[in-house]
């Protein structure tokens, strides 16, 4: 195993998801097709997923998260009319490439600059969906991340706000400021956001030796969704990673059976098991 950190920068995190969109992509039974992914995910990402996989990271619970998160955008725009989509570090995400959506949509993404750059370069001759802009900005500068979301939310009707794989790698305070940023943008009626337990949280810290220095997973509410409420978001739903897994066909977990078996006979350990990653859906009142 190299003695050198497969991640170097956490913008390098983007490759190593889009290394495990390409993997689901090329199975015969594939939930979705990203023809982009390998190519954004380049031999980095295919490093950094092959050293994490020694620590037990497996891209079954990426997987289920990216399907999920696709369905309910989905749902956001062809059943309840939203018609702005403000995904928030949006790493090398390429749902307005392969997601079929209204021309008249916007989607906003927000990464740092190396992110949108590196982006853009190799999506340059793909076609789009929808209405695309990209600002390039680190979101933890708070007064540019506040004159973006003004900006952006004063062109919008009806605005879904994605945070995919961000909340984890900031602290209470920084989730309860940018929740505070977004509340008071009137067009932000929903957010999607993945959010861990505590208990996760544990899991994950075995591959933090693998992170770099000053990063690391913080953000795991011992009060799940109704942490939110002190921002005045509250959850009208939470889609269970481990529930998801099951649905699609997807939750590879050595002995999956038995811990199903185990949450129906052991007091509360079926409502940890849902509980421990998953898929929330704020709405502001």
């Amino acid at each position: 195993m190299s003695s050198e950190n497969p991640i170097r920068h956490i913008s390098d995190t983007a490759l190593w998801v889009a290394r495990y969109r390409a993997m689901e992509s090329e199975r015969s039974d594939a939930l979705f097709y990203d023809p982009f992914a390998r190519d954004l995910a380049g031999e980095r990402g295919e490093q950094i997923a092959g050293e994490l996989s020694r620590f037990g990271m497996h891209s079954w619970p990426i997987v289920v998260r990216t399907q999920v998160i696709d369905e309910l955008i989905l749902h956001a725009i062809e059943a309840d009319g939203y018609d702005t989509v403000l995904n928030l570090a949006a790493g090398l995400d390429t749902r307005p490439y392969r997601l079929t959506m209204p021309a008249t949509l916007r989607w906003v993404e927000v990464d740092m600059p190396e992110v949108i750059e590196h982006k853009s370069r190799i999506l340059k001759d793909a076609t789009c969906f929808c209405r695309l802009e990209r600002y390039a900005l680190d979101l933890r500068d708070v007064e540019a991340r506040r004159d973006m979301l003004q900006k952006v939310g004063a062109a919008a009707t009806r605005m879904l706000v994605v945070t995919e794989g961000l909340l984890l790698y900031l602290d209470e305070e920084q989730v309860k400021d940018l929740a505070w940023d977004l509340y008071r943008q009137p067009a932000a009626k929903r957010w999607l956001t993945d959010l861990a337990s505590p208990r996760l949280l544990k899991y994950l810290h075995r591959v933090r030796q693998q992170l770099p220095p000053g990063t690391d997973f913080r953000f795991a509410p011992a009060d799940h969704v109704d942490f939110f409420l002190s921002r005045s978001w509250h959850a009208t739903a939470f889609h269970s990673t481990w529930d998801d897994a099951k649905r699609l066909n997807r939750r590879e977990v050595r002995l999956g059976w038995l811990w199903d078996l185990l949450s129906w006979v052991i007091p509360g350990a079926r409502a940890q098991n849902r509980k421990m990653s998953g898929i929330a859906v704020l709405e502001r009142p």
